[in-house]
Protein backbone atom coordinates (compact mmCIF):
# COMPACT_ATOMS: atom_id res chain seq x y z
CA UNK A 1 0.00 0.00 0.00
CA UNK A 2 0.75 3.36 -0.48
CA UNK A 3 2.69 4.75 2.86
CA UNK A 4 1.73 8.53 4.20
CA UNK A 5 3.96 11.13 4.85
CA UNK A 6 4.50 12.74 8.08
CA UNK A 7 3.24 16.23 8.59
CA UNK A 8 5.47 18.73 8.63
CA UNK A 9 4.55 19.95 11.65
CA UNK A 10 4.54 16.45 13.37
CA UNK A 11 7.01 16.70 16.44
CA UNK A 12 4.01 19.63 17.43
CA UNK A 13 1.36 17.78 16.26
CA UNK A 14 2.62 15.45 18.81
CA UNK A 15 2.83 17.21 21.67
CA UNK A 16 -0.60 18.66 20.72
CA UNK A 17 -2.09 15.68 21.13
CA UNK A 18 0.07 14.33 24.05
CA UNK A 19 -0.56 17.74 26.19
CA UNK A 20 -4.50 16.83 26.03
CA UNK A 21 -3.70 13.60 27.80
CA UNK A 22 -6.00 11.51 25.05
CA UNK A 23 -3.75 8.72 24.60
CA UNK A 24 -2.88 7.90 28.13
CA UNK A 25 -6.67 8.50 29.34
CA UNK A 26 -7.46 5.06 26.63
CA UNK A 27 -10.83 4.30 25.23
CA UNK A 28 -14.07 7.02 26.93
CA UNK A 29 -17.76 6.55 27.14
CA UNK A 30 -17.83 10.53 25.70
CA UNK A 31 -16.61 9.12 22.47
CA UNK A 32 -18.03 5.76 22.44
CA UNK A 33 -21.51 7.61 21.95
CA UNK A 34 -20.61 9.13 18.69
CA UNK A 35 -19.18 6.20 17.06
CA UNK A 36 -22.59 4.19 18.09
CA UNK A 37 -24.21 7.47 16.67
CA UNK A 38 -22.25 7.07 13.33
CA UNK A 39 -22.72 3.65 13.37
CA UNK A 40 -26.54 3.71 13.08
CA UNK A 41 -26.77 6.98 10.95
CA UNK A 42 -24.83 5.29 8.25
CA UNK A 43 -25.89 1.97 8.32
CA UNK A 44 -22.22 0.63 8.83
CA UNK A 45 -20.84 -2.13 10.77
CA UNK A 46 -17.66 -0.36 11.67
CA UNK A 47 -17.08 3.48 12.96
CA UNK A 48 -14.05 4.64 14.49
CA UNK A 49 -12.30 7.44 16.07
CA UNK A 50 -8.81 7.25 16.00
CA UNK A 51 -5.57 8.99 17.42
CA UNK A 52 -2.56 8.98 15.02
CA UNK A 53 0.47 8.53 17.55
CA UNK A 54 4.12 8.73 16.35
CA UNK A 55 3.88 5.00 15.36
CA UNK A 56 0.88 3.32 15.90
CA UNK A 57 -2.88 4.27 15.46
CA UNK A 58 -4.80 4.41 18.92
CA UNK A 59 -8.35 3.41 18.51
CA UNK A 60 -9.81 5.53 21.06
CA UNK A 61 -13.54 4.28 20.39
CA UNK A 62 -13.63 1.42 18.06
CA UNK A 63 -17.66 0.05 17.25
CA UNK A 64 -17.61 -2.97 15.06
CA UNK A 65 -14.09 -4.05 15.70
CA UNK A 66 -12.05 -5.20 18.21
CA UNK A 67 -10.00 -2.10 19.60
CA UNK A 68 -6.32 -2.60 18.94
CA UNK A 69 -2.95 -0.40 18.52
CA UNK A 70 -2.10 -0.68 14.22
CA UNK A 71 0.74 -0.03 12.81
CA UNK A 72 0.53 4.08 11.56
CA UNK A 73 2.76 3.55 8.43
CA UNK A 74 -0.07 0.76 7.27
CA UNK A 75 -3.06 3.02 8.70
CA UNK A 76 -5.61 4.60 6.57
CA UNK A 77 -5.97 7.33 9.49
CA UNK A 78 -2.83 8.18 8.90
CA UNK A 79 -3.84 9.70 5.22
CA UNK A 80 -6.52 11.29 6.73
CA UNK A 81 -4.42 13.79 8.99
CA UNK A 82 -2.92 15.46 5.92
CA UNK A 83 -5.88 16.60 4.26
CA UNK A 84 -8.17 19.06 5.83
CA UNK A 85 -11.32 17.64 3.60
CA UNK A 86 -12.75 13.41 4.31
CA UNK A 87 -11.04 11.30 2.70
CA UNK A 88 -13.88 8.95 1.02
CA UNK A 89 -12.39 5.66 -0.31
CA UNK A 90 -15.40 3.93 -2.26
CA UNK A 91 -13.91 0.26 -3.04
CA UNK A 92 -10.44 -0.04 -1.19
CA UNK A 93 -9.77 -2.92 -3.04
CA UNK A 94 -10.38 -0.77 -6.60
CA UNK A 95 -8.05 2.03 -5.00
CA UNK A 96 -4.11 1.53 -5.82
CA UNK A 97 -3.29 2.91 -2.70
CA UNK A 98 -4.96 0.82 -0.13
CA UNK A 99 -5.96 -2.45 -2.22
CA UNK A 100 -3.11 -4.50 -0.04
CA UNK A 101 -3.74 -2.50 3.25
CA UNK A 102 -4.32 -4.57 6.33
CA UNK A 103 -8.08 -2.57 6.28
CA UNK A 104 -8.51 -4.70 3.22
CA UNK A 105 -6.64 -8.12 3.37
CA UNK A 106 -6.71 -8.94 6.76
CA UNK A 107 -10.19 -7.02 8.30
CA UNK A 108 -12.13 -7.66 5.15
CA UNK A 109 -12.99 -3.92 5.01
CA UNK A 110 -13.85 -2.53 1.10
CA UNK A 111 -15.13 1.42 2.05
CA UNK A 112 -13.35 3.87 4.30
CA UNK A 113 -14.33 7.46 5.22
CA UNK A 114 -12.44 9.45 7.56
CA UNK A 115 -12.81 13.26 8.41
CA UNK A 116 -10.21 14.30 10.44
CA UNK A 117 -10.23 15.88 14.09
CA UNK A 118 -8.16 19.11 15.39
CA UNK A 119 -7.33 19.67 18.94
CA UNK A 120 -8.01 23.82 19.25
CA UNK A 121 -4.69 24.53 18.76
CA UNK A 122 -5.56 23.33 14.82
CA UNK A 123 -3.21 20.13 14.87
CA UNK A 124 -5.29 17.12 13.22
CA UNK A 125 -4.40 14.22 15.89
CA UNK A 126 -6.62 11.21 14.36
CA UNK A 127 -9.60 10.43 12.39
CA UNK A 128 -13.41 9.57 13.05
CA UNK A 129 -14.27 7.02 10.31
CA UNK A 130 -16.66 5.08 9.24
CA UNK A 131 -16.29 1.66 7.21
CA UNK A 132 -18.27 -1.48 5.38
CA UNK A 133 -17.34 -4.84 4.11
CA UNK A 134 -19.33 -3.99 0.92
CA UNK A 135 -18.46 -1.03 -1.67
CA UNK A 136 -20.50 1.99 -1.55
CA UNK A 137 -21.17 5.55 -1.83
CA UNK A 138 -21.65 8.75 0.16
CA UNK A 139 -23.77 12.03 -0.96
CA UNK A 140 -23.13 15.18 0.04
CA UNK A 141 -25.48 15.40 2.97
CA UNK A 142 -24.07 11.98 4.13
CA UNK A 143 -20.31 13.32 4.02
CA UNK A 144 -21.86 16.67 5.75
CA UNK A 145 -23.11 14.84 8.32
CA UNK A 146 -19.99 13.11 8.96
CA UNK A 147 -17.98 16.14 9.08
CA UNK A 148 -20.99 17.87 11.83
CA UNK A 149 -20.10 14.50 13.65
CA UNK A 150 -16.45 14.92 13.73
CA UNK A 151 -16.57 18.67 14.95
CA UNK A 152 -18.80 17.50 17.93
CA UNK A 153 -15.38 15.25 18.83
CA UNK A 154 -13.17 18.41 18.12
CA UNK A 155 -15.69 20.20 20.73
CA UNK A 156 -15.40 17.76 23.20
CA UNK A 157 -11.63 17.59 22.87
CA UNK A 158 -11.73 21.47 23.44
CA UNK A 159 -13.47 20.62 26.76
CA UNK A 160 -10.98 18.27 28.09
CA UNK A 161 -8.26 20.26 26.83
CA UNK A 162 -9.40 23.59 29.12
CA UNK A 163 -9.91 20.89 32.02
CA UNK A 164 -5.61 21.03 31.56
CA UNK A 165 -5.50 24.63 31.59
CA UNK A 166 -4.91 26.71 34.54
CA UNK A 167 -7.64 29.32 34.05
CA UNK A 168 -5.77 32.38 35.04
CA UNK A 169 -2.41 32.46 33.37
CA UNK A 170 -3.56 30.33 30.80
CA UNK A 171 -0.64 27.52 31.47
CA UNK A 172 -0.54 24.08 31.61
CA UNK A 173 -2.19 23.07 35.38
CA UNK A 174 -0.89 20.16 37.63
CA UNK A 175 -2.13 17.79 35.53
CA UNK A 176 -2.08 18.75 32.42
CA UNK A 177 2.08 19.52 33.22
CA UNK A 178 2.57 16.01 34.62
CA UNK A 179 0.54 14.87 31.47
CA UNK A 180 3.25 17.07 28.61
CA UNK A 181 6.06 16.55 30.86
CA UNK A 182 6.16 12.97 31.27
CA UNK A 183 5.53 12.69 27.68
CA UNK A 184 8.60 14.79 26.95
CA UNK A 185 10.60 12.67 29.30
CA UNK A 186 9.75 9.90 27.43
CA UNK A 187 11.04 11.54 24.16
CA UNK A 188 14.45 12.65 25.71
CA UNK A 189 14.84 8.72 26.96
CA UNK A 190 14.50 7.95 23.71
CA UNK A 191 16.19 9.79 21.81
CA UNK A 192 19.50 10.27 24.38
CA UNK A 193 18.55 14.22 24.67
CA UNK A 194 19.05 16.11 28.22
CA UNK A 195 16.04 17.30 30.14
CA UNK A 196 15.73 19.57 33.20
CA UNK A 197 12.91 20.43 35.36
CA UNK A 198 12.56 23.57 37.42
CA UNK A 199 10.39 24.31 40.48
CA UNK A 200 9.66 28.32 40.82
CA UNK A 201 7.92 29.16 43.97
CA UNK A 202 7.09 32.96 44.35
CA UNK A 203 8.54 34.75 47.48
CA UNK A 204 6.63 37.03 49.41
CA UNK A 205 3.36 36.46 47.56
CA UNK A 206 1.24 36.16 50.51
CA UNK A 207 2.47 39.71 51.46
CA UNK A 208 0.71 40.61 48.40
CA UNK A 209 -2.50 39.16 48.66
CA UNK A 210 -2.52 40.43 52.36
CA UNK A 211 -1.50 43.67 51.83
CA UNK A 212 -2.71 45.06 48.30
CA UNK A 213 -5.55 42.24 48.11
CA UNK A 214 -6.22 39.33 45.41
CA UNK A 215 -6.92 41.08 42.56
CA UNK A 216 -2.88 41.78 42.64
CA UNK A 217 -2.07 38.83 43.78
CA UNK A 218 -3.49 37.51 40.19
CA UNK A 219 -1.80 40.20 38.38
CA UNK A 220 1.27 39.36 39.72
CA UNK A 221 0.78 35.28 39.21
CA UNK A 222 -0.42 36.68 35.31
CA UNK A 223 2.93 38.47 35.15
CA UNK A 224 5.24 36.14 36.36
CA UNK A 225 3.31 33.64 33.75
CA UNK A 226 3.89 36.29 31.37
CA UNK A 227 7.56 36.63 31.70
CA UNK A 228 8.43 32.97 31.58
CA UNK A 229 6.58 33.06 27.99
CA UNK A 230 9.17 35.34 27.23
CA UNK A 231 12.22 33.67 28.30
CA UNK A 232 11.11 30.29 27.55
CA UNK A 233 11.22 28.74 24.40
CA UNK A 234 8.69 27.10 23.08
CA UNK A 235 9.72 23.52 23.11
CA UNK A 236 9.39 23.79 27.04
CA UNK A 237 6.58 22.87 29.14
CA UNK A 238 5.47 25.32 31.35
CA UNK A 239 3.38 24.64 34.12
CA UNK A 240 1.01 26.33 36.54
CA UNK A 241 1.15 24.34 39.66
CA UNK A 242 -1.21 25.94 42.32
CA UNK A 243 -0.64 29.03 44.16
CA UNK A 244 2.41 30.60 43.92
CA UNK A 245 4.33 27.17 42.40
CA UNK A 246 5.48 26.89 39.02
CA UNK A 247 7.77 24.33 37.14
CA UNK A 248 9.24 24.21 33.83
CA UNK A 249 10.56 21.07 31.93
CA UNK A 250 13.52 22.51 29.83
CA UNK A 251 13.73 20.25 26.95
CA UNK A 252 16.90 19.45 24.72
CA UNK A 253 19.30 21.33 27.40
CA UNK A 254 21.90 20.48 29.62
CA UNK A 255 21.66 22.14 33.33
CA UNK A 256 23.76 25.16 32.33
CA UNK A 257 21.77 25.53 29.69
CA UNK A 258 18.39 25.66 31.61
CA UNK A 259 20.82 27.48 33.89
CA UNK A 260 21.12 30.27 31.81
CA UNK A 261 17.42 30.38 30.74
CA UNK A 262 16.68 30.92 34.74
CA UNK A 263 19.23 34.11 34.62
CA UNK A 264 17.68 35.50 31.72
CA UNK A 265 14.00 34.90 34.20
CA UNK A 266 15.59 36.86 37.11
CA UNK A 267 16.92 39.77 34.61
CA UNK A 268 13.34 40.47 33.07
CA UNK A 269 11.58 40.15 36.91
CA UNK A 270 14.18 42.59 38.42
CA UNK A 271 13.45 44.89 35.27
CA UNK A 272 9.76 44.48 35.29
CA UNK A 273 10.44 45.43 39.38
CA UNK A 274 12.33 48.61 38.23
CA UNK A 275 9.67 49.64 35.34
CA UNK A 276 6.21 48.88 36.63
CA UNK A 277 5.02 51.43 38.65
CA UNK A 278 3.55 48.73 41.36
CA UNK A 279 3.64 48.78 44.66
CA UNK A 280 4.58 45.07 44.66
CA UNK A 281 7.41 43.35 43.61
CA UNK A 282 7.97 39.69 42.18
CA UNK A 283 10.94 37.67 43.58
CA UNK A 284 11.17 34.04 43.21
CA UNK A 285 13.50 30.73 44.28
CA UNK A 286 14.08 28.33 42.01
CA UNK A 287 15.55 24.57 42.40
CA UNK A 288 16.87 22.40 39.15
CA UNK A 289 17.05 18.90 38.70
CA UNK A 290 18.66 17.30 35.69
CA UNK A 291 16.96 14.87 33.80
CA UNK A 292 18.62 11.25 34.69
CA UNK A 293 16.75 8.34 33.31
CA UNK A 294 18.84 5.95 35.44
CA UNK A 295 18.45 7.53 38.61
CA UNK A 296 14.97 9.30 38.15
CA UNK A 297 11.96 6.76 37.21
CA UNK A 298 9.26 9.28 36.99
CA UNK A 299 8.35 12.90 36.46
CA UNK A 300 7.20 12.69 40.52
CA UNK A 301 11.17 11.82 41.41
CA UNK A 302 12.61 14.88 39.71
CA UNK A 303 10.05 17.15 40.70
CA UNK A 304 10.65 15.84 44.48
CA UNK A 305 14.03 17.12 43.40
CA UNK A 306 13.79 20.41 42.09
CA UNK A 307 11.49 21.07 45.29
CA UNK A 308 13.77 20.55 47.86
CA UNK A 309 16.87 22.71 46.09
CA UNK A 310 13.95 25.57 45.84
CA UNK A 311 13.59 25.12 49.24
CA UNK A 312 16.91 25.19 50.17
CA UNK A 313 17.17 28.64 48.20
CA UNK A 314 14.23 30.10 49.84
CA UNK A 315 15.77 28.97 53.41
CA UNK A 316 19.04 30.24 52.71
CA UNK A 317 17.56 33.56 51.49
CA UNK A 318 15.91 34.27 54.92
CA UNK A 319 18.50 33.42 56.70
CA UNK A 320 21.11 35.88 55.03
CA UNK A 321 18.25 38.72 55.63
Amino acid sequence: MKFADKPANEEDRLQSLHASGLPEAGPSERFDRLTRMAKRIFDVPVAMLNLVDADQLLPHSCIGLAPEKWDRETSLCSHVILQSTPLIVSDLLEDPRFHDAPATTHQGLRFYAGCPVHMPDGFAVGALCISDIRPRQLSEDEVAVLQDLAAIVEDSFAVLTEARLDQLTGLANRRGFDVLASYALAGARRREKPACLCFIDLDGFKIINDTWGHEAGDRALGVMSGLMKQCFREDDVIGRRGGDEFSILFTDSSLSGASRAMEVLQHKVSLYNETSGQPWQLHFSWGMAQYDPLRHSSLRSLLQLADRRMYQMKKSRQQAR
